[in-house]
């Protein structure tokens, strides 16, 4: 807990008189309903919040360009980050699914009634709603229902427990010929490895790379090899053609352009023109000599980017490097205590309406990814949505802000959880499943529902530490290496 009392040392020194009189209300309340822990004054310092949609815009990432190591084994993989100490006694991540009876509960039924008499089933509606180890709300919470890309927590979840935050996918760049006066004489080789956020800024990087090792001519052919993805497009022959233009200027698409119009001012434009096809082997030769290391993002940051736009093709990229959908739903249900059948996925994005969790399972996969996190010095705003803060499929919506969330869209399904901060509360964490003929209707009843909560429990003005991002975080980025 000393890392998160650091990290949280760093917040200025205005907003860390808020944070104290925030704290001090937290305590007030649960000194109230006495359940004031040893794990919870831990938990006041180091809470954390998420929970669907499936829109998928196009990402981007800057790749300055550095140098340094050497080429690895066939299938490299960056080390996962090391295990940090686990908070003792630690509380249940899912509490009784008794219905309770508190005034919220009584709204969340008057919803509900709203939704019927609009022609609504009761049935193909879903609410959990819990405050630290406190059951606000419960309708349907047991029962699985169609999730959309509330799914994508549990692939985050997972796919985080599988690699640590710091993982980076590493593509290596290699070859069997020899640099001669700017001419590679002999085949360049990719070396996938399931970078899900390889794009146009990425390929600009390491043609840039390639460029510094003195490589400004291929004779040979462009070889992709493992699982290489370019622009999200999964077919390596496709992410090969993509690559090859990327690495050119000359022969740059509109795309490419307009994306090397977002990098940093005086970024070299790559000419690496290949004078082969490109071919995909299933293995690398044996005597590749290594060029170039590229690195991603570190996965927390591109777990942050899926979940803020709702990129479906790299939540299923992900789901397959932990083993597949029913893997995901797993280890889902075992990192969060609740029966397996309130997990069942078809795919990691939410793309179906088979992928089917329940509303209780679903707060659990995030209190479970909150509890993951805090050891790190990181919240789940650093892989969630931040209302107001973040840019994403959410940036429309009239949420409520600060609100740390995540959405799932479907042409009959709507779902929105998350965390919701509050004065007089602990924060909220909630999710919300619609299933019907009206998405847009579900969408605006869900603003207001939440809404009219805050009017009781008072928003807050600047974020509590438990949903406020690492400031540090901000700064990575992906990277080209070069080998010496």
């Amino acid at each position: 807990m000393l890392q998160n009392a650091r990290a949280s040392a760093k917040i200025s020194i205005g907003r860390a008189e808020q944070t104290i009189v925030h704290l001090m209300k937290k305590i007030k309340v649960m000194l109230k309903n006495r359940y004031l822990t040893a794990a919870s004054s831990i938990a006041l310092l180091t809470i954390i919040a998420g929970c669907a949609a499936t829109e998928s815009p196009q990402l981007a990432s800057p790749s300055p360009v550095t140098e340094s190591p050497q080429l690895a084994s066939p299938s490299p993989v960056a080390e996962s980050s090391p295990s940090p100490v686990k908070p003792s006694q630690p509380q249940p991540l899912i509490v009784s699914a008794t219905n309770p009876q508190t005034p919220t509960n009584t709204q969340i039924q008057q919803y509900l009634n709203g939704l019927a008499a609009q022609g609504f089933a009761k049935e193909n509606q879903g609410v959990w709603m819990q405050s630290g180890n406190t059951l606000l709300a419960n309708h349907q919470g047991t029962v699985p229902l169609s999730a959309a890309s509330i799914t994508k927590v549990a692939t985050s979840l997972v796919a985080l427990q599988k690699f640590g935050p710091e993982h980076e996918f590493i593509t290596l760049i290699g070859t069997t010929g020899k640099i001669e006066n700017g001419v590679l004489k002999g085949d360049l080789i990719v070396q996938g490895n399931a970078d899900p956020l390889f794009v146009w800024e990425e390929a600009i990087a390491l043609g840039n790379a390639l460029n510094q090792k003195g490589i400004k001519r291929v004779s040979g052919n462009l070889i992709i090899v493992d699982k290489f993805y370019m622009n999200f497009e999964l077919d390596p022959l496709k992410s090969g053609e993509l690559l090859k233009q990327g690495l050119n200027s000359q022969i740059w698409p509109s795309e490419a352009a307009a994306q090397y119009q977002t990098l940093p001012p005086n970024t070299p434009k790559p000419q690496i023109a290949i004078e082969g096809t490109v071919q995909v082997l299933p293995a690398s030769p044996n005597d590749v000599q290594p060029l170039v290391k590229h690195y991603s993002l570190p996965l927390a940051e591109l777990i942050k980017k899926m979940n803020q736009y709702s990129n479906n093709l790299m939540a299923d990229m992900l789901a397959d490097t932990v083993g597949g959908a029913k893997t995901v739903a797993q280890k889902a249900a075992a990192a969060t205590g609740v029966p397996p059948a309130e997990i069942q996925l078809v795919n990691g994005s939410g793309l179906s309406e088979e992928n089917l969790i329940s509303p209780r399972a679903a707060c659990a996969l995030f209190i479970a990814l909150e509890r993951y996190l805090q050891p790190y010095s990181m919240t789940v705003a650093d892989v969630l949505t931040v209302v107001g803060k973040d840019q994403g499929i959410l940036a429309e919506r009239a949420l409520p802000q600060l609100a740390v969330v995540k959405s799932g869209t479907l042409d009959n399904v709507s779902a929105l959880g998350g965390a919701l901060p509050t004065q007089k509360q602990e924060t909220v964490w909630f999710v919300i499943m619609n299933r019907g003929a009206n998405v847009e209707t579900f969408r605006t009843q869900q603003e207001v529902l939440l809404k009219s909560f805050l009017n009781e429990w008072g928003s807050v003005q600047v974020s509590p530490p438990e949903l406020t991002p690492n400031p540090a975080r901000s700064s990575k980025v992906s990277r080209s290496e070069i080998v010496q």
